[in-house]
């Protein structure tokens, strides 16, 4: 053997892509659209026409036609037996698991490592679940948490093929995190605000929604998930009602959404509960005892920034934390949700479209890893 020959523990290939047959192309872009069209499958084959005759989507052998056939025959659209409706086709819960599917890699796939600014505050301690992170082996650790695979990997990279071994030096564990169920609510504006200005700000609540969902049912099966949306009012919205959610007429009932997000989580037994709040506008709606609205559309009313400030304080004794994602930053407003989440001791970001599907998942897997009772 050469002395001065090196050591390689891995080789590398050219990466090459993966084929995508021609229905996985248009699935892929189906699943975007149909979420954007509230579950509107005749609007959702249309704007699919459109992209096929720009992006030439079809070949000689798959077009369009073919696509919606497959589509019914794998059952993912089928025909809509409501007797109130005129026909039509209408997506199956087939759909509506491949839509939250899709939420779920788009937004948790790019999350980094890195956390986003300094409200990363993970508690790393001895626990049963491992954080899919790794920590170099120390005297004491369990030999239960030594991540063999890494181990072996670094001995190879370290010493090479020719003269493996594995040494204390090439040892790591498994970093784990204290257990603890959480309870979260999600809240949803869906105020005529999160379509106004020209920009669509709904269908991007409604993907976090969806891929939380399913982050949780897949990862955190033991948690659970209640969403609820509010306009003039608020209610709670099933799982599978997700992708057909719209905007209403509506002004922005605040305290009513914390009310019934309170009334969810006192049902739960676990001590870990949360609310995230998804919202654009400022409140300008109250129920009134009579069963009418006091609405004001114009400024901070106190009469109903009062009533919201009441409510994070009650959330604040029950020891539910209150995150609000501020889609807005009018500096008025921006003093409202500050002073808001004072009151609650809760957190509050003020962030784009485009990066709130990271921060929200970020803070659920942060809050989720603590004990909120020490």
């Amino acid at each position: 053997m050469e002395k001065n020959k090196p050591k390689i523990g891995f080789k590398f290939t050219e990466y090459i892509e993966p084929h995508k047959e021609p229905f996985d192309r248009f699935f892929e872009i189906f699943k975007e659209v149909i979420t954007y069209t509230s579950g509107d499958i005749d609007e959702a084959l249309d704007w699919l026409a459109h992209l096929d005759k720009e992006y030439k989507l079809s070949t000689d052998d798959y077009n369009l036609d073919d696509f919606i056939e497959d589509l019914k025959k794998r059952g993912y659209i089928k025909d809509d037996d409501d007797p109130n409706q005129e026909g039509g086709m209408v997506i199956t819960a087939k759909t509506e698991r491949a839509i939250r599917k899709n939420a779920l890699n788009q937004i948790f796939g790019k999350l980094k490592k890195a956390g986003r600014g300094n409200h990363k505050t993970n508690h790393i301690g001895a626990g049963a679940e491992q954080s899919g992170e790794f920590r170099n082996y120390s005297f004491g650790d369990a030999l239960s948490q030594i991540a063999i695979t890494e181990s072996i990997k670094n001995a190879q990279i370290n010493h090479g093929l020719d003269e493996f071994k594995l040494g204390e030096q090439d040892l790591v564990v498994n970093e784990t995190h204290h257990q603890a169920q959480m309870s979260t609510v999600l809240m949803i504006d869906i105020s005529h605000s999160m379509i106004l200005y020209g920009e669509d700000r709904i269908t991007p609540a409604k993907k976090v929604a969806m891929a939380l969902v399913e982050l949780i049912r897949t990862r955190y099966p033991k948690d659970t998930i209640d969403i609820l949306v509010f306009g003039n009012d608020a209610w709670p919205i099933k799982v599978k009602d997700l992708p057909y959610l719209q905007v209403g007429p509506y002004h922005t009932n605040t305290v009513a959404g914390i009310q019934l997000a309170l009334d969810l989580l006192r049902r739960k037994k676990n001590t870990n509960k949360q609310i995230f709040m998804i919202t654009d506008g400022k409140p300008s709606c109250l129920n009134l005892p009579n069963g009418e609205y006091y609405q004001n559309s114009f400024g901070l009313d106190p009469t109903i920034t009062d009533k919201c400030y009441n409510m994070a304080r009650q959330a604040r004794k029950l020891q539910i934390p209150i995150t609000t994602f501020m889609i807005a930053r009018d500096e008025y407003l921006m003093e409202f949700v500050e002073k808001f989440t004072k009151e609650n001791r809760g957190k509050a970001f003020y962030t784009g479209l485009r990066g709130l599907g990271e921060m929200i998942f970020e803070d659920y897997e942060t809050n989720r890893k603590k004990r909120i009772n020490g």
